[in-house]
């Protein structure tokens, strides 16, 4: 599910105590909303795979380095599922299913070719191909969605070859410049938002 974070129907008192005093913490009220309706809309995708209230769902969070409220989220009552969102200013999105699940929403920068990015991002073999901002953020996206399932890290991304083969990718483009990639262990779709 993917959409702006007016379009997320929820009241924010489904949020804990932790998800709240992150809220706060931001500068900008554009980048609270975007955090608090992916947080929600975490929960929405939660409900519909498994049945449930998304209102009766806690999602928890926990870095042995940086704490409560950040790292890999699952949900409380059912740690195996599979849950991921992302946010990005003016859009937020969130999956959920079997298995090991990520997703990550970019913005794909107007101008010139970020060849700066794309020596972070890309392999040698990924930097020869990808010519256009675009595409960079596809791969980006897809990246960070296997970083958020456990499979990558940040510093890795450069060295790494990934081979898709097996893996279920799910993109689309929203809002006219946001890149949204799904990568997942068993078949998915795009859901509408819940109303």
């Amino acid at each position: 599910m993917g959409g702006r974070p007016d379009q997320v129907r929820a009241p924010e008192d489904w949020l804990t105590p932790v998800e709240r005093e992150r809220a706060a913490r931001f500068a900008f009220e554009v980048d609270r909303a975007a955090f608090v309706a992916a947080h929600l809309l975490v929960r929405q995708c939660a409900a519909a795979a498994l049945g449930a209230r998304p209102e009766e769902l806690t999602l928890v969070q926990h870095c042995d380095v940086h704490g409560p409220g950040h790292g890999r989220p699952s949900i409380e009552q059912a740690p195996s599922l599979g849950v991921s969102l992302s946010h990005t200013r003016g859009y937020v999105c969130a999956a959920a299913g079997d298995g090991r699940v990520g997703v990550d929403a970019e913005r794909v920068p107007a101008g010139p070719f970020d060849a700066t990015l794309a020596e972070i991002a890309l392999t040698p073999a990924e930097r020869r191909r990808v010519t256009g901002n675009d595409a960079l953020i596809r791969l980006w996206a897809r990246k960070e969605a296997l970083i958020k399932r456990g499979e990558l890290a940040l510093d890795r991304m450069r060295a790494a070859d990934v081979d898709w083969t097996g893996r279920h990718v799910l993109e689309w483009t929203a809002e006219g410049d946001v890149v949204v990639a799904v990568v997942t262990d068993a078949p998915c779709r795009r859901m509408p938002l819940v109303r």
